[in-house]
């Protein structure tokens, strides 16, 4: 029998992986497992269960077949159909089950062609699912790769379904996925009057925990509504640490297409908040940033309407910026892009507009700016936060 441990309302199952000799140990793979890829953890704790899979394009298993010229992937939800196992409707985040829909874009449920499946989407105006929609439901599961920021709005998703699962008494079981800016802890802890869908937590930008250690936290800390507890389980990675590297094989959301994208969004996600573009409506997005009305003329570029940015940002304008794709893999945030850009912007009262402060979690990184800080000064006013919210996060790591 796989063991549990009892974790502040919040069961974690433990592989120990014990092997003898140490030579057979050392000769395991050292390949980094997801947590949907390792059946023998979880299917007794799914059978004869009616299931809500809780998933979009990321919640797939990787194909063994020997010989492939391109890895192959299955998705979890035809995996756990081949098994037979009771699935009986599906929640969609943000960008919608196939992750195609445009960032803020409202979808609406449907059925899933190829299973016939209900989809039920958890972004608009039914963030949270209903009792109605959980009802005959016996377990959830949640399976989608996160990037480790404050603002992504899929731990968003993941409050929600925990705090709908503990209102109805139906378990919820994390499948775990690995952070892929997990190596490092940053920028301003969120205070709770900014409190909105991109950022429901105290907690800083970049926060260093994977999506089953977040979990963990809001349950523990009580974030949920009446500090009310999720009866959580966290299936968890194999050969995992948070200093490991990992590149995510399927796009988390059509605008972030590479690792490159995924390790400079935390920084240039607060462009969105400016008249700046972060390269919405290009083959480069969050890899590039500029604007009209930006004094650099070294790089330009026009953004226009793709998949997954259907109105972007300065539609058919020519911005001039800079090109960010040969960049060091940062281990911080950078905020000297956002300096440079809001002391060139030459139209006066036009870089920040009304969302930087949600981005932020807080007004003082706008008043910073304005005030002309510099990035230490910035930095250093983050440090005592910093320091508080890592002795929280020590309470509920499962991996080094």
């Amino acid at each position: 029998m796989i063991p549990l441990v009892r974790f502040k309302s919040t069961y974690l199952i433990l592989f120990l992986g014990i092997c003898f000799p140490l030579t057979s140990c050392a000769q395991e793979s050292t390949k980094i497992k997801v947590a949907a890829e390792q059946t023998e953890l979880y299917l007794n704790l799914l059978k004869g269960k009616n299931i809500a899979v809780v998933a979009n394009q990321t919640s797939v298993i990787e194909k063994k077949e020997k010989r492939k010229e391109k890895r192959e992937f299955v998705h979890l939800v035809d995996s756990l159909l081949s098994l037979n196992m009771k699935v009986k409707k599906v929640f969609a985040p943000e960008h919608g089950f196939r992750g195609k829909a445009d960032a803020g874009e409202l979808l609406k449920d449907g059925v899933d062609t190829k299973t016939g499946l209900p989809i039920i989407s958890l972004y608009g105006k039914n963030k949270k699912p209903s009792a109605e929609q959980l009802k005959g439901i016996d377990l959830i599961v949640f399976d989608i790769q996160d990037v480790g920021v404050r603002f992504y709005t899929y731990i968003s998703s993941l409050h929600y379904v925990m705090e709908a699962a503990a209102e109805a008494g139906i378990p919820l079981i994390i499948f775990d996925r690995p952070n892929p800016n997990g190596h490092y802890i940053d920028g301003p802890l969120l205070e709770m009057e900014h409190k909105s869908f991109v950022g429901m937590h105290p907690v800083p930008v970049v926060y260093g925990m994977t999506i089953g250690e977040y979990g963990q936290m809001i349950n523990g800390e009580k974030w949920l509504k009446n500090g009310i507890q999720c009866d959580l389980t966290v299936i968890p990675l194999k050969n995992y640490t948070h200093k490991s590297t990992y590149s995510l094989p399927i796009k988390p959301s059509p605008n972030l297409p590479n690792d490159k994208a995924i390790n400079l969004y935390p920084s240039l996600c607060f462009f969105e908040g400016t008249s700046v573009s972060a390269g919405r409506g290009t083959n480069m997005q969050f890899q590039i940033y500029g604007s009209p009305y930006l004094e650099i003329t070294t790089f330009h570029f026009t953004p226009q309407s793709n998949e997954g940015a259907k109105y972007p940002k300065h539609r058919n304008k020519k911005c001039y910026g800079e090109d960010l794709r040969e960049t060091k893999r940062l281990s911080q945030l950078n905020l000297s892009w956002l300096l440079k850009a809001n002391k060139q912007t030459h139209t006066a009262g036009s870089f920040f507009n009304s969302f930087f402060e949600k981005l932020a979690g807080t007004e003082k990184l706008q008043n910073q700016i304005m005030q002309g800080l510099s990035e230490q000064e910035i930095r250093e006013s983050w440090q005592k936060g910093l320091s508080g919210f890592k002795k929280i996060r020590s309470n509920y790591l499962i991996y080094e």
